[in-house]
């Protein structure tokens, strides 16, 4: 990941409807969930709702799919993955004990 793509992604994070949109998809993962489900517990309208999800999937946070008459919202792992990475990469500067406590706490999720 590089600088612009991780600026967008966390950009679009910076927002609590989208911040608990994208954690709800990755809570469950893989099977996703429907706009309709999203929209529901957002408490938002569904146009309001709809432009939060294009900032998400604009950032290549969010993938969409249709499944049937539904589609279905699912978090981009791999791109949370580079981002965590792009945010760690070199966070210990060759000294392990700053970055082992922050791995073991990733590893136990």
């Amino acid at each position: 990941m590089d600088t612009d793509a991780a600026l967008l992604a966390l950009a679009a994070l910076a927002h609590q409807t989208r911040l608990d949109t994208f954690r709800q998809l990755v809570r469950h993962e893989p099977e996703g969930l429907s706009t309709g489900q999203l929209v529901e517990r957002s408490g938002l309208s569904q146009s309001t709702f709809s432009t939060h999800l294009a900032v998400l999937a604009k950032a290549g946070l969010v993938q969409s799919e249709k499944r049937g008459r539904q589609f279905i919202q699912r978090a981009d792992i791999d791109a949370l993955r580079a981002l965590m990475l792009f945010l760690a990469k070199d966070c210990c500067q060759g000294r392990a004990e700053l970055c082992d406590p922050l791995l073991a706490e990733l590893a136990c999720c």
